[in-house]
C-alpha cells in the first residue's frame, strides 16, 4: 500500500509541476485557430516527454530507500555488513566511480543500484539474496551492481526513456488532430480541437505507449548483458557471475518498485516487455564473450 500511495503521489506532482511549466512557458497552446503549430507542440513534448523521466532519475535513491525500506549502512554492525561495504569499495575503486551508498532490505533474493550520479549512487542488496548465495556470489552480484553504476546506466535508460515518451506525447497529437481536421472537414463554424482529436489522442497514447515501453525494454536488456560482463571483469574471472545467475535462475527473484526494475540483477515476465534478458540466455552470453 505505501509504494502504490508513492507512485500515486509522485506522478501527480510530477503531472502537475509539468502542467504548470507547460502553462507558464505557453507551449501547451499548440492548436490554434489557424491549425496545428509544431513547434509548440515539439516543445511541450520535449517537457512533458523529458520532464518526467529526469525528475524520476533525480528522486531515484530516495524513492528507492523509502519504497524498499533499505538500511543504509553507515557503520557496519557486524561482518557481513562489513563484508558488504568493503566489497563495493573494492569494486567502486576498480571502476573509477565514487563509493555508492550501501544498503540492505528485506526481501527476496535480488539487488539495485540507483541514483542520478555515478558518484552518489545507491547499491543495495536483499536478505533473501544474502541468505541464498555464497560469498563468492553474492560479489557477483554487487560487481553486476557496480557495472550498471560505472557504465552509467541509470542515465542512459532515463535519456531513452525520455526520447521515448517525446515521441509518443508529439506524434499522438498529431494524430489526434489529423483524425479530428478528416471528421469534421467542411465544419466551417467550430473552432478549436473536438471530441476526435481527444479520443485518437487518449488512444494513441496508450498504443503508441506500448511501443515505447518495448523499445526501452530492449536497451534494457542490452544493459544487462553488459552489466554481467563488467562484473566478470571486475571480478578478473566469469565463473561466479555464470554461477550467481545459475543460482537466481532456480530461485524466486524478489519484485521491486517499477522505477528500479530496469536496475536490478532479476525481471519480470514476457520477453518483449521484460528490463532483462532469460537468465539461460545471459549465462550463454557470458561464456561466449572474450
Amino acid at each position: 500500500m505505501k509504494r502504490i500511495a508513492l507512485f500515486l503521489l509522485t506522478n501527480i506532482a510530477v503531472v502537475a509541476v509539468l502542467g504548470i511549466t507547460a502553462s507558464l512557458l505557453g507551449v501547451n497552446r499548440f492548436l490554434t485557430a489557424n491549425g496545428l503549430n509544431l513547434g509548440a507542440l515539439l516543445g511541450f513534448a520535449f517537457i512533458m516527454g523529458f520532464g518526467g523521466a529526469i525528475i524520476s532519475l533525480l528522486i531515484s535513491k530516495p524513492v528507492a530507500k523509502w519504497s524498499s525500506g533499505v538500511h543504509v549502512i553507515e557503520q557496519p554492525r557486524n561482518a557481513d555488513e562489513a563484508w558488504i561495504v568493503d566489497t563495493v569499495r573494492k569494486f567502486a575503486d576498480k571502476a573509477g566511480i565514487g563509493m555508492p551508498e550501501v544498503g540492505i532490505y528485506e526481501g527476496e533474493p535480488n539487488a539495485f543500484a540507483t541514483g542520478a550520479f555515478k558518484n552518489s549512487a545507491l547499491v543495495a542488496v536483499s536478505t533473501g539474496l544474502l541468505q541464498g548465495m555464497t560469498r563468492e556470489e553474492v560479489e557477483a552480484v554487487i560487481g553486476h551492481e557496480v557495472a550498471h553504476i560505472a557504465n552509467g546506466d541509470m542515465v542512459t535508460m532515463t535519456l531513452i526513456q525520455g526520447v521515448m515518451n517525446t515521441f509518443v506525447v508529439f506524434l499522438s497529437r498529431v494524430i489526434g488532430y489529423a483524425v479530428d481536421s478528416f471528421l469534421r472537414k467542411g465544419d466551417s463554424e467550430s473552432s478549436g480541437p473536438g471530441i476526435g482529436y481527444y479520443v485518437t489522442t487518449i488512444v494513441m497514447d496508450i498504443l503508441l505507449g506500448f511501443v515505447a515501453a518495448m523499445i526501452v525494454a530492449w536497451f534494457s536488456r542490452q544493459r544487462e548483458f553488459r552489466a554481467d560482463a563488467g562484473a566478470a571483469q571486475l571480478m578478473g574471472r566469469k565463473q561466479p557471475m555464470v554461477n550467481a545467475l545459475a543460482r537466481l535462475g532456480g530461485m524466486v527473484p524478489g519484485e521491486l518498485p517499477k522505477s528500479m526494475q530496469a536496475m536490478g540483477i532479476t525481471g519480470g515476465i514476457g520477453k518483449l516487455f521484460s528490463s532483462h534478458p532469460p537468465i539461460e540466455e545471459r549465462i550463454a552470453a557470458l561464456q561466449n564473450s572474450h
